[in-house]
Formats: C-alpha cells, sequence, structure tokens
C-alpha cells in the first residue's frame, strides 16, 4: 500500500512514490503517443499516485494537456505540479517578469483545463532570478488572484534554494539521491523550519541507480544520456546527475553488491524517503512494470544504519570529489 505525506505548508497529501512526467507518452526522442501517456498514468494512479509532476514544455505542452485529460476522468483528488519558464528563448533572468510568468500560468490552465493549478514552479531559472523580490510579487498577486494556489522552484543548485527560502514559497525541487547527498547537509533542516515541502527529482540519476545499466549500454541520439553528458545542452547535473557514467556504473555496482539487491530502482528510491523532510520522490517512468516497481519504496523496510553508511561509503569513494561542491 502506497504510504503518503504532507507536502509543506500546502496541506496537500501527497503520495511518497510519485510520478515524473518528462517522458510522458513517449520514450527520448520518439513521437508522442496519447495512448502511451493515458496508460502510464492509469498505472500510477491504480499504484495509489496522487500526484504527477510536469512542465509546460514537456511534450510541447503535450504531457500537461495528457495530464489535464486524465483529471477529467478520476472524482478523487489528484494534484499536479507544474513548472514555467523554460520556454524562454533565449532562457534569460530578464524573461522572468511578471508579464511573461503570468502568460505561462494561465498557458498552463488552458492546457490541462482547470480553474487553478495547485503548485506551479519556476523551471530552474538563472540563478539571479532568486534575487529578484519583483517576481515573488508577482507570484503572490497570481495566487491572491486565485490563478494559483501555491508556488515554489525547481532548482540547479543548493544555494538556489536556500535563496529561495527567503520567499513565501511553498514547495522546492531538488535533485537528490544517492549520487546526491549535498542537499541533507543544510537544505532539508531548513526547509522543514519553514515548512516547505520538498520534491525529489533525478531520484535515479538518470537511470545509473537502476544498477541495469553497463559500460556497453547504448542510448539514443535524442536521449539526453548521449547528447548531454558534458552539459552542452543544459545543466550537467540533469544527466546522471552530473557524474562520470563510468565512474557511476562502477557506484552502482558496488551499491548493488553490498545492499544484496540485483534490482536497486526500488532501493535507492526508499533511500531517499529516509529522510522525513521530503514530501515525495517523482521518478519517470516508461512501462507499468516501472511504475509498480518504484512504488514498492513506498513499502520497504527503512535502512539500517549499516546500510545508510554503505551509501555514504560509496559516495565518498567514487561520487564526492565529482559532485559536492558543483551543486
Amino acid at each position: 500500500m502506497m504510504k503518503y505525506r504532507i507536502l509543506g505548508k500546502t496541506g496537500f497529501k501527497v503520495s511518497e512514490v510519485s510520478l515524473g512526467t518528462w517522458q510522458l507518452g513517449s520514450k527520448w526522442g520518439e513521437a508522442f503517443d496519447e495512448k502511451m501517456a493515458q496508460n502510464t498514468l492509469e498505472a500510477a494512479y491504480e499504484q495509489g499516485v496522487n500526484f504527477f509532476d510536469t512542465a509546460d514544455i514537456y511534450q510541447n505542452g503535450m504531457s500537461e494537456k495528457s495530464i489535464g485529460k486524465f483529471l477529467k476522468t478520476r472524482k478523487d483528488k489528484i494534484y499536479v505540479v507544474t513548472k514555467c519558464g523554460r520556454k524562454l528563448n533565449p532562457h534569460v533572468t530578464e524573461g522572468y517578469n511578471e508579464e511573461n510568468i503570468t502568460r505561462f500560468v494561465f498557458d498552463s490552465i488552458h492546457n490541462m483545463e482547470v480553474e487553478s493549478l495547485d503548485l506551479i514552479l519556476l523551471h530552474c531559472p538563472p540563478t539571479e532570478v532568486y534575487h529578484n523580490p519583483a517576481l515573488f510579487e508577482a507570484l503572490d498577486k497570481l495566487k491572491q488572484q486565485g490563478a494559483i494556489k501555491h508556488y515554489g522552484v525547481s532548482v540547479e543548485r543548493v544555494d538556489e534554494a536556500l535563496a529561495a527560502l527567503s520567499y513565501d514559497i511553498s514547495a522546492i525541487e531538488i535533485i537528490f539521491n544517492m549520487f546526491r547527498l549535498k542537499p541533507a547537509e543544510e537544505l532539508f533542516a531548513k526547509a522543514k523550519e519553514k515548512n516547505t515541502g520538498v520534491i525529489v527529482r533525478v531520484p535515479l540519476a538518470s537511470g545509473l541507480l537502476t544498477g541495469k545499466y553497463t559500460e556497453n549500454t547504448s542510448f539514443g541520439k535524442d536521449d539526453h544520456r548521449s547528447f548531454n553528458r558534458n552539459g552542452d545542452f543544459f545543466d550537467k547535473g540533469e544527466t546522471f546527475s552530473g557524474i562520470d557514467y563510468l565512474t557511476g556504473i562502477k557506484a552502482a555496482q558496488e551499491l548493488k553488491a553490498s545492499l544484496h539487491v540485483e534490482n536497486l530502482s526500488a532501493k535507492a528510491l526508499r533511500y531517499i524517503l529516509m529522510y522525513p523532510e521530503v514530501s515525495t520522490v517523482i521518478p519517470g517512468a516508461s512501462s507499468p512494470k516501472q511504475i509498480i516497481e518504484n512504488a514498492e519504496a513506498s513499502i520497504l523496510p527503512p535502512f539500517s544504519n549499516e546500510e545508510m553508511t554503505i551509501v555514504r561509503d560509496v559516495y565518498d569513494k567514487y561520487i564526492r570529489r565529482q559532485i559536492h561542491n558543483n551543486w
């Protein structure tokens, strides 16, 4: 049975394991398939997932539209967080202004055919945006008008999240996993102080933490795991959490051996849920089978102290030097 947690000051009771929809309705580089999208959302719902994470740019708006269509088929409440800002071209600080953000909000309302948005996040904006009070005042205005119920930020770095906590944000979305431990050092405690929900993204380090990949695994040319390993197109930390691929393979294999599991996925998600400050984790999925495997994390037994130490030791051995001070 899925377990649930409160998403900070929103008061939303959300599934511990939810669904990220970056690739809803397709695999990397493939055409969008509406039937696949609906089947994915249904499979997640059947596992007790009541929280979907999307963005206005995912599948050129089709992700939001598919979720909106699915919402109409269910009477019980399903929460949706969407993100905005990455439609800006160029993606620069100046684009994060009241006019653009207001337009993005109403575009998402239109896409999902809802009266207001449960939660909207700024979508990994440039660092300077977190030091622009006027933008957050614009979000406050949209909240007062009823266009959005809550707002927050999706960030690349811990320092950006800490800066955002000076505003009335309801949630922070951040990369945190066995290969990205820094957020647990200071950020989680600060978020708890502010009653700010924590949404964990990239929880499986782009698949490395499934433990299924090898040095011979290949990815399609339109898959970011092929073209963005060095951060050529967007932040390097989005792809394999920023870790060198071969190093990540070695670290994942050691984790599998030391934790005595063949499929590392659910165990890696359960590790994240060991932190009570985490409200929900949002792995993506390309099949119902993956959704079922991910949902199992909610019912796995807690990590022992020995297992927590194993994760820290592997991090210190393989990951810390490459990762820790960069994000």
